[in-house]
């Protein structure tokens, strides 16, 4: 008989299985689950038995869940959400429920911090909700059974409401295991990296430090707060080392928001990879206040592929209105120092923020058309529940709170003076305006050598990105 698990930890997937065959994003980029990697692996060193199961690698993930819920009869449910998947986490909560009568749901995550006690008024298919980082959290909740005083992390239901045990201590990074890669199935070979942002395969992602600082309005919070810690040089180098010798990975993303916020630590990872080289290259994210050019000279040398730029807008009053050091002509030279340490540059972009105009895009636009960008990835500003913005958000203009399409695909939100259907055409204008450039059309050419996976994925998928490309332009006509 297969032991029987005390957890079995899914992240959901949000959308039809149908759906998701022909979802463009999961063709273009699909990233590994670390967040539950990293519980999963937490509570095996505590001695609870685990499993995971991430929907959007999983072809039929509800047969499987089912198969799973039958032949290890976990104990406890817990699944991750971000806004667009929780609801189809409560389905498959309801799901696990009919299936095996007794069975422990909680939830945490991104939506479930933000939101809270209020999840438990609206959804009785949720027992328990777990706030901030879930590591310690969840294993104190599974060894007292869910009884007894509440725990700091949890919300449970109490008297007719509900109750929070408050924030919980931040953990000390170095202490946690590494994640707990082989519980993904597939892995590394299921998850892909976006299309032209990796030179070689097999690649996946790492994130090394947790929280970021700065207190932009459209950044969530909810999870790590205003704080920032990270793995040291030497417990990071192990990481990438086990990935290399057990796994074969070749390139890394750094899925940190502020890879280089502790420069001193980016000097010691960057020169032990220099001087013990695991043969292995990386992209990271970066701030333009936290890099300089002898940092990037020596992350280079150390095997930087690719770092992006968050850049949000090209508008400077707009810009001023929803980051901290709004400074293009800084943006602009962090641009340049990228460059010319030889890292592929990528710039970081939205459109629709609260305040937008056509004349902000059009700025936007000539802003990035004057730098000299390898890449670049426009979102649609979405109100994430958590940000700075959320609360006051219907003031600022029209918001029509969907969870499911809150995916940055989709323009919930539209500000006054605007109509969402001329943003969806200045949108389109903006990627064509960037992609027709001669200059980067050669970059992309260049990527037959530099990543030939990559276009062989582009090839083979052509058909799918081209029927999205028409859909929507043909929405924008209707």
């Amino acid at each position: 008989m297969t032991d029987r698990l005390d957890i079995l930890l899914v992240q959901p997937l949000g959308f039809s299985t149908e759906a998701a065959e022909r979802d463009i994003a999961r063709k273009a980029n699909l990233l590994p689950p670390l967040g539950l990697a990293s519980i999963a692996a937490y509570l095996e060193r505590a001695g609870l038995r685990t499993a995971v199961l991430d929907c959007n690698a999983w072809p039929n993930s509800d047969a499987r869940l089912l198969e799973l819920l039958r032949d290890r009869r976990p104990g406890w449910i817990g699944f991750s959400c971000t806004t667009p998947n929780f609801l189809d986490g409560v389905r498959l909560a309801e799901m696990a429920r009919a299936e095996s009568p007794g069975i422990r749901t909680v939830f945490g995550g991104p939506h479930a911090s933000a939101l809270a006690d209020t999840l438990l008024t609206q959804f009785p298919a949720i027992d328990y909700l777990v706030v901030g980082e879930g590591e310690e959290t969840l294993r104190q909740l599974i060894d007292g059974g869910g009884e007894g005083d509440v725990l700091p992390g949890v919300v449970r239901r109490c008297d007719g409401g509900t109750e929070f045990g408050g924030h919980r201590e931040a953990l000390v990074l170095d202490q946690l295991p590494l994640p707990a890669y082989e519980q993904l199935a597939g892995f590394p070979d299921a998850y892909q990296l976006p299309i032209f942002n990796y030179p070689t395969t097999p690649n996946t992602s790492c994130i090394s430090s947790r929280g970021c600082p700065y207190a932009c309005s459209y950044c969530d919070r909810s999870v790590f707060r205003r704080t920032f810690r990270y793995n040291s040089a030497d417990y990071l180098y192990e990481h990438l080392r086990y990935l290399r010798e057990r796994f074969g990975i070749r390139h890394i993303n750094f899925y940190d928001d502020q890879f280089t916020f502790h420069r001193q630590r980016v000097v010691e990872v960057c020169t032990r990879l220099i001087e013990e080289p695991l043969g292995m290259s990386f992209n990271c994210a970066v701030r333009a206040e936290h890099i300089d050019p002898e940092l990037l000279q020596l992350m280079k040398q150390a095997g930087c592929w690719m770092a992006s730029l968050g850049i949000e807008t090209g508008d400077p009053d707009l810009l001023a209105q929803h980051r901290q050091n709004a400074d293009l002509q800084m943006l602009r030279e962090a641009v340049e120092q990228i460059r010319g340490a030889g890292i592929r540059t990528k710039g970081l972009l939205m459109l629709g923020l609260p305040g937008e105009t056509e004349t902000s895009v059009r700025r936007s636009m000539a802003y990035v058309r004057s730098l000299r960008l390898d890449d670049f990835n426009l979102a649609k500003f979405t109100p994430f529940p958590g940000t700075p913005l959320y609360e006051s958000i219907h003031d600022l203009g029209s918001f029509e709170e969907d969870w499911e399409k809150m995916d940055c695909m989709h323009f919930q939100f539209v500000p006054h003076g605007i109509s969402r259907e001329r943003l969806e055409q200045l949108f389109i204008e903006f990627y064509k305006r960037h992609f027709q450039q001669p200059r980067v059309l050669l970059g992309y050419l260049a990527m037959l050598w530099k990543s030939p996976d990559s276009w062989k994925r582009f090839l083979g998928n052509l058909g799918s990105f081209l029927r999205f490309a028409r859909s929507n332009e043909r929405l924008v006509k209707e």
